[in-house]
């Protein structure tokens, strides 16, 4: 629980973060849109704002779990650390928000709420959302996404301290 206490963040670093990384994500969303096809599309809203809140709402988990790896470990650790936070959570959570939407359009034809059939309907709409994500809307996060989440890790891998308080311990 120490550990924990000595990795949380300060809040203005939860708060001033999560824009600036749902932005990070939004323009590399965009720009691959725009690689992949010209952003020809009638969703580039509704994918702005998928990206976007993925983004935003990741942030906070990402640091926090990033902090709690990194904490007390050299730069590169710290990095790596930080890196997969970020990689993971950000995939995790816009992921889950597309599975969300996916399941909003299909429940008009799902079974009743609480039911048997319909607990089996929304597990296998959401892991059809993630599957169909995983495999459609990861090349959105490239080239771009690539190069914000170096800069991030790094930047955020420079920031933290190395040493570890002494009640940590």
């Amino acid at each position: 629980m120490n550990r924990l206490r000595a990795a949380w963040p300060s809040l203005s670093e939860l708060f001033v973060g999560a824009p600036f990384w749902g932005v990070q994500m939004l323009i590399s969303a965009m720009s691959g849109l725009y690689l992949r096809n010209g952003m020809e599309t009638s969703h580039t809203l509704d994918l702005a704002i998928l990206y976007f809140g993925g983004g935003f709402l990741s942030w906070p988990f990402n640091l926090i779990v990033g902090r709690y790896f990194a904490l007390g470990h050299q730069v590169e650790t710290r990095f790596a650390a930080f890196f997969l936070a970020l990689t993971m959570g950000t995939i995790l959570m816009t992921a889950f928000l597309f599975a969300m939407d996916y399941r909003i359009f299909y429940s008009r034809w799902h079974a009743p709420f609480g039911s048997v059939i319909w607990m089996f309907q929304f597990v296998f709409t959401g892991a059809s959302a993630v599957y169909q994500f995983l495999v459609l809307g990861l090349g959105l996060f490239l080239p771009l996404g690539l190069v914000c989440l170096l800069a991030t890790s790094l930047a955020l891998a420079k920031r933290m301290p190395k040493h570890v308080p002494k009640h940590v311990r």
